[in-house]
């Protein structure tokens, strides 16, 4: 059988299919994944091929912020980011796909979630698909949810799509859900034909220092992941966490400089990246910007999360880790180093929150493989 990938060219877009799509190739598929030119060799180390297509997101989101004053006040509207991932990439997505699959005319099309446009060239090409969720699934009642929703209609309606009315992302098609259902949004569970899949994460290859496997006290992990790397808060969580008597392993991320931080202490390692996947298991404490990649890691992996949501999906991620008992949460003016010290303090001493994590980390476990969910995807072509 052969199978198309289709995902925004982002790591937390494209890292959460990689999985799947590489399990598809080892049961013997013919897998393509189609997304941005800067993910091509991550695809091809796992003997997946990539094809170049769809918007850059750079480009994309630049396109649809043009009118902000690059010298003002930088206030990025729900209307400019409704236009980014209702309209701009749905549209470029689909167009860039239609010759693709034509010429390719693959068996079975996995779209990610924010990639609706994959979903319509699909349906345009009568081909049926599967959508890959990335996370917890947003609720429909925010501003960007809502605009975005009628801007992906407009598109379906325009390339001779139908896109639903509830949940258009979806494009109506069957969702693999990497999202532990004790956290997941109890209406979606409720509303969707949902396809259970274990959340494994997926990193660049690397090494950890050496210390990372042998330390004795605490290690304490901080990144504000690949897209909403922030000076200032990354500085005031340092500052906060260098008093905890633990070790502190700080991940830059591309959008920070290490240089930025400035000088830190002794037992704080600032590094431009870490392989995240291999480090997570050594982790007694995750502080982080709740974006879904490392939500769904400390979930696998079993570890307490402190949450510094700074945009898109991590409000409501920090949300569920807080209400179920997995962390807390420090939002806006709250991020203080004093907060930052007092929260991650009494989540390292804390064992109901250490309960609830390694219960979500068996919950977790339990899901079904990729290989396993890989085994079962004839059914759906």
């Amino acid at each position: 059988m052969k199978i198309l990938f289709s995902s925004l060219g982002s790591h937390g877009h494209t890292y959460p299919l990689i999985p799947l799509a590489a399990a598809a190739r080892d049961l013997g598929h013919e897998v393509l994944y189609v997304t941005s030119a800067a993910f091509g060799p991550a695809l091809e180390r796992v003997g997946v091929e990539h094809l170049t297509g769809g918007p850059e997101l750079g480009a994309a989101f630049a396109e649809a912020t043009a009118g902000l004053d690059a010298e003002g006040p930088r206030e990025i509207l729900p209307e400019m980011l409704a236009r980014l991932f209702g309209y701009l990439l749905p549209r470029g997505f689909a167009l860039d796909l239609k010759p693709i699959i034509a010429d390719r005319r693959p068996d079975l099309v996995v779209h990610e979630v924010a990639n609706p446009g994959a979903g319509m060239a699909a349906q345009v090409a009568g081909l049926p698909a599967l959508c890959h969720g990335f996370g917890r699934m947003w609720t429909g009642d925010d501003d960007l949810v809502r605009h975005a929703a009628g801007l992906i209609a407009q598109v379906a309606d325009e390339l001779g799509a139908k896109a639903p009315g509830n949940d258009p992302m979806l494009m109506g098609n069957p969702y693999l859900d990497i999202c532990p259902p004790s956290v997941q949004a109890p209406a979606f569970l409720a509303s969707t034909e949902r396809i259970e899949l274990r959340p494994v994460p997926f990193a660049e290859p690397g090494e950890l220092p050496a210390w990372v496997t042998e330390h004795r006290e605490p290690l304490v992990y901080l990144t504000l992941g690949t897209a909403f790397g922030d000076v200032e808060v990354l500085r005031t969580a340092i500052g906060g966490l260098a008093g905890l008597g633990a070790r502190v392993l700080v991940a830059a991320g591309p959008t920070v400089s290490t240089e930025a931080l400035g000088e830190v202490p002794d037992h704080v390692v600032v590094l431009p990246w870490v392989p995240q996947a291999d480090l997570l298991p050594h982790v007694d404490l995750v502080v982080h910007h709740g974006g879904s990649g490392t939500t769904m890691g400390s979930f696998g992996a079993g570890v307490p999360q402190l949450l510094l949501p700074q945009g898109a999906d991590q409000f409501s991620n920090a949300a569920a880790v807080t209400e179920g008992g997995l962390g807390d949460q420090l939002l806006g003016e709250q991020v203080t180093a004093e907060a930052v010290a007092e929260k991650a303090r009494r989540l390292l001493a804390d064992e109901a929150v250490r309960e609830a994590a390694r219960a979500i980390a068996a919950e977790v476990a339990a899901m079904p493989s990729p290989h396993e969910v890989a085994a079962t995807l004839p059914r759906y072509a």
